[in-house]
């Protein structure tokens, strides 16, 4: 590519840089600017590079949902689009004739999920708002210890919980699912809210104060509403977190409390030994799907939760 250099001057003949006020600018043999073809093949790569990323998520996605529509004698079928296509693996799927309890898992899972939800984000609101408010001696160490725990391996805990909650006779039961995955899910609704609390100037509450509200009051009243979008945006994910939860789910719980992850990777099928794949498609998409809807609805309000605290200061 041949490129030539120009030269331009203001308020005079002059070539030099200095008397002239002369400026060089590079440019191809087609007259387009070195710097503007170089900003241009920079987005082609960047777009390039987001389309690549985003067939790499979406596209199991994508096939797991065209899978969930085949017939059986279809499932490996490499076409990329629907063919022979049938409802009956999502009848398949809810089948309890076939010992496959999906309805109830998905009741189970719903329970499980609400739960966690709301027990971790009361936890998590007044202690992120202690952290973040309130000067007291080792908050900092509070803090650490919270991201240590929050880095503790779940497979560690597995035989003791066993231990524990054959003990109590809590095996089967919900409590035995929700309580560890309260455990799970505080970190993440704590660090989450600390920082956004910690963004809110100290201005509302004062100002609150001065009107004749308690701390109790300003609290409620100001911070809980201005937190709103932060509370939300943890809400779902603390839901998803529960909602995918499958390790402690398939040793602590039995048929009965059974989340939809491990009542997937217990369906049975029409033949024996054979692998339900097109119905576990079915159910994977039932499971999935509503999940990245709402993502997708919700994406602005998780986006500024996670990214804004409030008017700051």
């Amino acid at each position: 590519m041949a490129t030539t250099t120009s030269t331009g001057s203001r308020g005079g003949t002059g070539s030099k840089r200095g008397k002239g006020g002369s400026r060089n600018r590079t440019v191809t043999s087609s007259g387009v600017p070195v710097v503007q073809r170089r900003n241009v093949r920079a987005a082609v790569l960047t777009y390039t590079g987001v389309v690549l990323i985003c067939l790499w998520g979406l596209l199991p996605f994508y096939w797991m949902i065209v899978t969930s529509f085949r017939e059986v004698g279809y499932t490996f079928d490499t076409t990329p689009w629907p063919t022979h296509t049938t409802l009956e693996n999502y009848a398949t799927a809810f089948s309890t004739a076939r010992g496959n309890h999906f309805g109830r898992a998905l009741l189970n899972s719903l329970v499980i999920g609400a739960a966690t939800t709301v027990v971790g984000l009361v936890v998590g609101v007044f202690t992120a708002y202690a952290l973040a408010r309130l000067e007291f001696r080792g908050k900092f160490y509070v803090l650490g210890l919270i991201l240590g725990a929050s880095m503790f391996p779940g497979v560690a805990l597995v035989t003791p919980l066993f231990q524990l909650f054959t003990d109590l006779g809590w095996l089967n039961t919900y409590q035995a699912l929700i309580i560890p995955n309260i455990s799970f899910v505080l970190p993440l609704t704590v660090y989450t809210l600390t920082a956004f609390f910690t963004e809110m100037p100290w201005e509302l509450e004062e100002s609150a104060r001065m009107d004749g509200c308690t701390p109790g009051q300003a609290f409620v009243k100001v911070i809980l509403p201005l937190a709103a979008p932060g509370i939300f945006t943890t809400a779902i994910l603390a839901f998803t977190a529960a909602w995918n939860e499958f390790l402690l789910a398939s040793q602590l719980g039995g048929d009965r409390v059974q989340p939809v992850t491990v009542a997937i990777a217990s369906f049975a099928g029409a033949q024996p030994h054979q692998e339900p794949y097109t119905a576990v498609m079915a159910a994977g998409t039932i499971v999935t799907v509503p999940l990245i809807i709402m993502v997708l609805v919700f994406q602005r309000r998780i986006v500024s939760g996670l990214t804004a605290g409030g008017v700051k200061s």
